[in-house]
């Protein structure tokens, strides 16, 4: 049988099919439709069970659809998971960080992990093989763009922006791409440097909707992982499916 799966982040929704543990079919944007899931499942007729996790408010109408025809299961604190869960407050972790998490786990199960996920936010999320211990949050690309923006009087709004940053910015517009672009850099080089002192052995797993700017630029080794998320939902539907009764 196949998997309906369904991420709702801050700027897009993603949908997926998954059959025997296999991606066959995806698709995103920014607003979904009932119509949409009606003509999915017609696609789609093996389509009997289904997860979807939000970051956003759902509206009823939509929740009730996809618990009605494709029994779904809704990602909370309290689903249960294949790994272990040792963040403080799990009913505040945001559950497409939950995700990635899992599917990390499950992948690479006897690996020591870093998963970066690279969208709105930048999140870093460190998996063991006992546990998903925790991780940060940072501004994304445009976040940072956009915060320059709105919090100064005069400077410009650079979205979108060319992937090339000078570091000696020689205009506003240069210095502000070599600020944003540069520094992200080396940022996220410098926390994986830190991780790699805690855990010489690990593996980084990079997903999120800028990964193509980091996997050009970083000076450390990554791998591309961009369903990630994807994958970690459609492996916790598959547990939950499983569980004894």
């Amino acid at each position: 049988m196949q998997n309906l799966i369904l991420d709702f982040g801050n700027t897009l929704y993603k949908v997926a099919v998954f059959d025997q543990g296999n991606l066959i079919y995806k698709f995103s944007g920014k607003e979904l439709l009932l119509q949409d899931l009606s003509v999915l499942k017609n696609k789609f007729p093996k389509l009997n069970k289904a997860i979807f996790s939000s970051v956003i408010d759902l509206s009823e109408e939509l929740k009730t659809f996809l618990f009605q025809e494709f029994n779904a299961i809704e990602l909370t604190h309290r689903t249960l998971l294949p790994i272990q869960n040792l963040y403080k407050t799990p009913e505040t972790l945001g559950k497409d960080r939950l995700a990635a998490a899992v599917g990390a786990s499950q992948l690479y199960p006897q690996k020591n992990i870093l998963v970066i996920d690279a969208g709105s936010s930048i999140t870093y999320e460190m998996v063991t093989p006992e546990a998903y211990l925790g991780g940060s949050i940072s501004p994304g690309i445009n976040m940072r763009f956009n915060s320059l923006h709105h919090f100064t009087g005069k400077l410009p709004l650079i979205i979108p922006y060319d992937e090339a940053a000078k570091l000696v910015g020689k205009t506003t517009e240069e210095a502000i791409l070599s600020g944003v672009l540069n520094g992200i850099l080396a940022e996220v080089d410098g926390i994986i440097e830190q991780y790699k002192n805690l855990y010489p052995d690990i593996l980084v797993l990079f997903t999120g909707g800028d990964l193509n700017h980091f996997d050009k630029n970083l000076k450390n080794n990554i791998f591309a992982a961009e369903n990630l998320v994807l994958q970690g939902l459609n492996f916790i539907l598959e547990y939950n499916d499983n569980k004894p009764t």
